[in-house]
């Protein structure tokens, strides 16, 4: 597939592949933070292309909904397999006819096709995705085994198994982290090779938005899409990175920024934005906080000698010798003109390709300020977003 073919813009062809960026030096880990977001989800497989021309492969992915599933792609493949994996996922699933045609022109064709395609996905879904249930939910007898989605994703299930290979994932060569929601406690739960045996059920439950999507039931437990909790699992990775240097690529598909709505529709698309934006800002003043809390403390504790310590201040003291340096590089998915609310569930191939196109050029724009990776040798955090500079 090249998702850079357009005959109406051969100016949009890619340019030739990046060349090899050296790890910064100082970088103990590479993350890759992947929001939730349905059909957006190609542009974070565009963010990942420019990635790996670049060489920076990552060592932590994390990811929520069709994050989860781009993450389980990558983790569970090695690295000359990844794109193609990916490619063979997002070709699969936009696949259905007959609305991938590229002959409708302007802003408000482009909304009708975009909405018929929508329309069409809805009632037929997506193939290696999600497929209608004989009776929908809704018209289901309570207790029955549709009673409580309007779609069945067996054959995402089946498209797991064929794309990526699970004991890859839990041999930990990287470190892949998925979150969920329990549906009974509301509690957000975190899907971790490091403590647990990853399978395709842990990456479906951390995409089963209801009420379109079922629940997955992981031993006595049942689980709903994580982003009804929190969208991005960047958190995950601040709470986890210890002592270890960071350079993170945080990849987000809803904008916290936006315009004042003027109608119903740009009210709906508003809406979702702000649902189900990351918060990446918070994420980071909260961290920054903590941060700033752990060097006074260390500070104090190294005024203070050992031994008027006691030996749990003591080992505090020698954990807070070292504190992390954390870059962040942002990159947000910047929505179309033409796209509306439901821009997220509309899996048509034209579409795919603008957001594959649109991720892989957006980082490549960072990747070019090759000074915004580079470690200073000072601790915190600090957070880079092209669209801002």
């Amino acid at each position: 597939m090249d998702v850079f073919s357009d005959p109406k813009r051969p100016h949009r062809r890619p340019l030739r592949p990046l060349s090899p960026i050296e790890r910064p030096k100082g970088c103990d880990t590479i993350g890759l933070v992947l929001q939730g977001g349905g059909a957006l989800g190609a542009y974070q497989a565009g963010v990942y292309q420019a990635l790996h021309e670049a060489g920076l492969e990552p060592d932590w992915v994390a990811g929520v909904s069709i994050g989860a599933v781009n993450s389980a792609i990558i983790a569970g493949n090695k690295p000359e397999y990844r794109l193609e994996r990916l490619e063979k996922f997002w070709t699969d699933i936009t696949a259905r006819p007959p609305y991938t045609t590229t002959w409708l022109e302007g802003d408000d064709a482009h909304k009708l096709r975009n909405g018929l395609s929508a329309l069409n996905g809805i009632f037929f879904g997506q193939p290696g995705f999600f497929r209608p249930v004989p009776y929908s939910g809704f018209f289901s007898p309570r207790g029955a085994r549709f009673a409580t989605a309007m779609y069945d994703t067996t054959p995402l299930h089946h498209t797991l198994e064929t794309l990526v290979d699970f004991k890859l994932i839990n041999e930990g060569q990287i470190r892949l982290a998925v979150g969920a929601v329990d549906v009974e406690t509301a509690n957000f739960a975190y899907f971790d090779n490091t403590s647990l045996e990853l399978g395709p059920e842990h990456i479906m439950a951390s995409g089963a938005l209801p009420p379109g999507l079922p629940m997955i039931r992981i031993g006595s437990r049942h689980y709903w899409d994580g982003g009804l909790v929190s969208n991005t699992p960047l958190q995950h990775l601040l709470d986890n990175i210890g002592p270890q240097n960071l350079l993170a690529f945080q990849v987000d598909l809803f904008s916290a920024l936006g315009k004042v709505p003027r109608d119903m529709p740009e009210v709906l698309v508003r809406q979702k934005d702000v649902q189900y934006s990351s918060r990446t800002r918070t994420t980071t003043n909260h961290f920054l906080q903590i941060h700033k809390l752990k060097q006074a403390l260390r500070d104090t504790l190294e005024k203070l000698p050992d031994d008027k310590l006691s030996e749990e201040q003591q080992q505090m003291k020698a954990e807070l010798k070292q504190l992390p340096e954390i870059n962040i590089m942002q990159l947000i998915y910047r929505q179309k003109p033409y796209e509306g609310d439901a821009k997220d569930y509309e899996f048509s191939r034209v579409s795919m390709k603008e957001h594959w196109r649109s991720g892989y050029y957006d980082t490549r724009n960072t990747l070019s300020h090759t000074d915004w990776l580079q470690f200073r040798g000072t601790p915190g955090i600090r957070s880079f977003d092209i669209h801002r500079v």
